[in-house]
């Protein structure tokens, strides 16, 4: 969808990479032997790794990321987390998408931008979220946010074989729920959830009939929330923001063989939804970021990795600056925090400069401050 002076409205995909995923296995810094040393048992071999430089590269999982990298689509932001870092997949996951550490706020930071795009709460697709559960990133009083589990058979009452009959009872619910506005705040709130469900239901059952390409995406769960994310951002219904996870990298034991697996997975989907906007002539208004709550202990436990914290970020598409960013945490023994490597950027300054400058909306509604900018986006 276009905005106002012809200027097309650029689009968020947020990839959540839930259960801590291990940072050294994942951007090997396979050049330092005190990666070596902490990882005798858990740890990709240099002959595996596929090199960004003659220090760092990734996990043999990622050969499709790897490829975007060589393009200079792929932004490599080493070192993120934030102060006093919490070890609880819920409590950490939570600060990431509340952009609060301090304590358990009420809003989400895409929800929060959701609403400043659309303060009338009038766009009801303009954030989808693919699988079950809505993350509470997307969670903001008066921003309509739609959860799609199976776009292909998405729907309201879908179980109704007759379209005959599945149309008269839709009118019937929307009928009921019209009744309710204006019947106080409580029955106002019902009644125009109601509403939004049903004509996002309709808007987004429309998305897989004219939805064409060439891309053959993997039989995967990922993968087809990354095609579904495609099918609704090439539909133009007013879509933004779409997010979907996938997990769990909560490695503790066999973890080697878990996380290539996920992390094929993922760069699989990606590298295909990618390729699939770019044949359709919109990769340039996509931005995709794919995050996990935190990384891994530095030393493993002998078959797998614990809960550790500063992590790694991958910001993705045409409008990235592609390379490394920030730099690797320290494994000396005097850096590390608890066993853990330290972080060294702090994720609210990639959520600022996406706000700020790729959805141009505000990032002081969400930060408690200002942070300084990564400066990942191309100019």
């Amino acid at each position: 969808m276009s905005a106002q002076n012809g200027k097309k409205e650029r689009k968020l995909v947020v990839v959540q990479l839930s259960g801590g995923n291990d940072y050294l296995n994942c951007v090997v810094p396979y050049d330092d032997p005190r990666y070596v040393d902490n990882r005798p048992n858990v740890r990709i071999t240099e002959d595996r790794v596929l090199p960004l430089d003659g220090k760092y590269g990734l996990n043999p999982g990622m050969q499709p990321v790897k490829e975007l990298y060589d393009t200079g689509k792929v932004a490599v932001i080493h070192g993120v987390g934030y102060p006093e870092p919490n070890r609880s997949h819920f409590r950490s996951m939570d600060i990431w998408h509340t952009a609060e550490p301090r304590h358990v706020a009420d809003e989400g930071w895409l929800g929060n931008a959701v609403r400043q795009m659309h303060p009338e709460g009038d766009n009801v697709v303009a954030a989808v979220n693919f699988g079950g559960g809505l993350p509470r990133a997307l969670v903001a009083k008066g921003a309509p946010v739609a959860s799609v589990t199976d776009l292909e058979t998405y729907g309201l009452m879908g179980h109704l074989g007759a379209d005959a009959e599945r149309s008269e009872v839709l009118e019937l619910f929307k009928y009921i729920y019209s009744m309710g506005l204006g019947s106080g705040p409580t029955m106002d709130l019902m009644s125009q959830t109601g509403l939004d469900a049903l004509r996002g239901s309709d808007m987004l059952s429309q998305c897989t009939l004219t939805y064409k390409s060439d891309v053959e995406y993997d039989p995967n769960f990922f993968a087809k929330s990354m095609k579904s994310a495609a099918q609704v951002l090439q539909a133009d219904i007013g879509t933004r923001i779409c997010y979907t996870q996938h997990g769990s990298f909560d490695a503790h034991t066999n973890g080697i063989a878990l996380q290539e697996k996920l992390l094929r997975d993922v760069s699989g989907g990606i590298y295909d939804f990618y390729s699939d906007m770019k044949e359709h002539n919109q990769s340039e208004d996509i931005l995709i970021l794919a995050f996990s709550e935190f990384g891994r202990r530095v030393k493993d436990n002998g078959n797998g990795t614990d809960h550790g914290s500063g992590g790694v970020a991958f910001l993705i598409g045409d409008g990235v600056a592609g390379g490394q960013y920030g730099e690797y945490p320290s494994m000396d023994d005097k850096d590390l925090v608890e066993g853990d490597l330290a972080f060294n950027l702090d994720f609210r300054s990639l959520y600022t400069e996406i706000m700020d400058d790729w959805l141009e909306v505000d990032s002081r509604e969400v930060m408690d401050r200002d942070y300084e900018k990564v400066g990942f986006l191309a100019a």
